[in-house]
């Protein structure tokens, strides 16, 4: 199937596709919230913060996280796709596609429209029929089993300056708001901006609220939550490995590149954004700014993470 419109990578304003999708995102994740807040954050992970930033005590102020190759090696649906087919949600044939997606996506280290888009159909229609409520069980079964180990310390580390500074943390993810919200508690953030799909009574129709939340719609669902929240976007933070971010990225005061692909780190470097890898054990200085994040936050990449969890164990 061909890639839709939005996927193309010229720049472009946002649709009324785009806003739907970004303000359907926002109200579900202040709604989860709600829900996240009154659970104990996790500890403190390793690195060392910015010296001056985040500003802590600046209630107007957040921070706005995507999740895929920035938070996480790899991408999350990916992952749940191999948990449900662990739980014969779908066949061998099917799996061995979500297999190739992934394995391609953590080699080239970037969001290919028609893999992205591909994965999201052959999501919908596998949950399709099933309820919610069931789904984020499994959800977090399947974190646990796939995703937990996949987390990067580095910037882990980089979310856990903001909540020590008072901050709220959201990711932002074209990820389903329901994954994406689980891993958001389990990292002791504040909630999640996702894509949103379409239910009925408690039941998956198969459709999408808008579109996937994917370039210009996560910058509408950070102004859309921004507006909501009170927060002055000057002041807030925004982390992204991808270039199809630029519009969430460009929103804010604060922007990094974190693991950046090659059209991003170009794009940062020419703007003087702040840059941080963690792919090769390398701490990537700061464009412009003396490095300060990563001290003690080891070679990203599945060792270091595995060595994180077996620690905090």
């Amino acid at each position: 199937m061909a890639a839709l419109g939005w996927l193309t990578p010229r720049r472009r304003s946002a649709t009324a596709r785009s806003v739907l999708a970004g303000e359907a995102a926002a109200e579900a994740a202040r709604k989860s919230s709600q829900t996240i807040e009154a659970l104990e954050a996790l500890e403190e992970g390793p690195g060392a913060r910015e010296p001056e930033f985040p500003v802590a005590g600046d209630v107007r102020a957040a921070a706005f996280f995507d999740l895929d190759n920035t938070v996480m090696q790899g991408a999350a649906i990916f992952h749940f796709g191999r948990g449900l087919y662990k739980r014969k949600f779908f066949q061998r044939r099917e799996l061995a596609r979500f297999a190739w997606q992934q394995t391609w996506f953590r080699l080239a280290g970037v969001e290919d429209p028609d893999h992205m888009q591909d994965v999201r159909e052959s999501a919908l229609s596998i949950v399709k029929g099933h309820r919610v409520s069931e789904l984020m069980s499994i959800g977090e079964e399947i974190y646990d089993e796939y995703m937990a180990d996949r987390i990067w310390p580095g910037t882990r580390a980089l979310a856990q300056a903001h909540l020590d500074a008072g901050q709220k943390v959201w990711l932002v993810t074209a990820a389903p708001v329901e994954t994406a919200t689980i891993i958001a508690r389990r990292l002791g953030l504040t909630g999640a901006l996702g894509t949103v799909a379409e239910s009925v009574d408690g039941v998956y129709t198969g459709k999408l609220v808008g579109e996937p939340l994917h370039g210009p719609a996560k910058a509408e669902a950070v102004r859309a939550l921004a507006a909501a929240e009170g927060l002055d976007l000057s002041r807030c933070a925004a982390y992204s490995d991808s270039h199809n971010d630029i519009p969430m990225l460009s929103l804010v005061g604060h922007p990094y590149a974190i693991n950046p692909d090659t059209k991003l780190r170009k794009h940062a470097r020419e703007r003087d954004w702040r840059l941080r890898d963690y792919r090769t054990g390398r701490k990537a200085a700061k464009v412009g700014i003396p490095a300060a994040a990563g001290v003690g936050a080891l070679a990203g990449g599945t060792a270091a993470a595995v060595a994180l969890h077996r620690r905090r164990r």
